[in-house]
């Protein structure tokens, strides 16, 4: 038997801070505080655009070592934009924070990538539609992203709420 999941509904992080880290995810993202849990110093944030009761949960812990870069445990998490424009906006918006770390092109999917005030990565990713995804199907290269050539090429190409079809046996 296997789990059947659809795909990721939320990511919790240990944060130092975490009203610190509200503002960052707020500023970076638009997220808003859902709901709190006071005794455990937790927020628990959505996205303006999602259905989700909420997309990323803050544990605060206070003061920790920073979590050294390539060590055990999550790598980072991933936040698909709609549009291309939406990556490039992602990618002003981390930038102006301080916050961009890097860049590149995966073949089917364009990303950015930033960290949050305690060190933690994340990726903001765009997806070509499913059926441009051709030779890059089974690959995942890491190569330098055009960021103007993409946004060129695929100016107002909507692809967020693709999914793909369960099977029906």
């Amino acid at each position: 038997m296997t789990v059947h999941a659809v795909r990721l509904n939320h990511a919790v992080l240990f944060v130092s801070d975490t009203e610190r880290s509200v503002s960052f995810y707020a500023e970076a993202f638009g997220m808003t505080v859902v709901a709190r849990e006071p005794r455990a110093d937790a927020a628990f944030l959505r996205l303006p655009r999602s259905g989700n009761h909420h997309d990323l949960g803050l544990f605060g812990v206070g003061a920790q070592p920073p979590r050294q870069p390539g060590g055990l445990g999550l790598y980072h998490l991933a936040w698909q934009v709609d549009t291309i424009e939406e990556l490039e906006e992602a990618r002003r918006t981390l930038a102006d924070l301080d916050a961009l770390t890097g860049e590149s092109s995966h073949g089917a999917t364009k990303s950015v990538y930033g960290k949050d005030p305690d060190g933690n990565e994340f990726e903001v990713m765009w997806m070509l539609p499913r059926a441009q995804w051709g030779e890059h199907e089974n690959a995942a290269p890491v190569e330098r992203l055009d960021l103007p050539g993409e946004v060129a090429r695929w100016s107002g190409v909507r692809t967020a709420a693709e999914l793909v079809p369960l099977d029906a046996g």
